[in-house]
């Protein structure tokens, strides 16, 4: 509902909040065509109470438990980050690890702007798990870093790129999941990349 990965700090989860709030609020330009009034006021109760879940600390790790149970999300225990070496508190380089990540980012973004094929696909009016998967490889970021890095499970990344409606997760885990895949590819905009591409699982689906 708050479109906020797993490890979301205090600040993020308020931002999200009043973001969200604000989008759903009545006379909202960005969502006054697509609900109506109790649809509007449905929506507002549920990121209510997904905030009220979060920002407490004993729900929030009830909420965690409860999706690693029904393997929505995977434990941190289970998330193996690539081994980092120990660095002197007066090593002017000790900011190097957050430079590489802005760095693979760029690399990203950069390798985006200069396929025509990557391109075509974010310009279609459709977007499904093939055409994710066609990014994906182009960019050459291997499915088991997307998953480090979203903490998605794999099977769940293969069903979404594969376009098995079937197996996939509900709407509303399934909706942040993508998301997160976008963001960790530098694909933009997310919203509305998002957007298509839960309409084309609709549509599959004959929702």
């Amino acid at each position: 509902m708050l479109d906020l990965k797993p490890d979301a700090v205090v600040s993020e989860i308020r931002h999200a909040y009043n973001a969200a709030m604000q989008m759903y609020q009545p006379g909202s330009l960005a969502s006054y065509s697509f609900f109506s009034e109790e649809e509007r006021q449905g929506v507002l109760s549920l990121i209510d109470k997904a905030y009220a879940t979060l920002i407490n600390e004993k729900t929030r790790k009830a909420y965690d438990d409860e999706l690693i149970s029904r393997g929505e999300l995977v434990a941190r225990d289970e998330v193996r980050p690539a081994e980092k070496k120990p660095v002197s508190i007066f090593d002017i380089n000790r900011d190097a690890a957050a430079k590489a990540v802005l760095t693979g980012h760029e690399v990203l973004k950069e390798k985006i702007q200069q396929s025509a094929g990557i391109g075509e696909i974010l310009m279609k009016q459709t977007l499904c798990g093939a055409d994710l998967k066609k990014i994906r490889t182009e960019l050459d970021v291997p499915v088991e870093q997307v998953a480090q890095e979203t903490r998605i499970r794999l099977d769940h990344l293969r069903s979404i790129e594969e376009d098995q409606v079937g197996r996939l997760p509900a709407p509303v885990f399934l909706k942040g999941f993508v998301k997160s895949y976008l963001k960790c590819l530098c694909l933009e905009p997310v919203d509305e990349l998002s957007a298509r591409y839960m309409e084309t699982v609709a549509r599959l689906s004959g929702r």
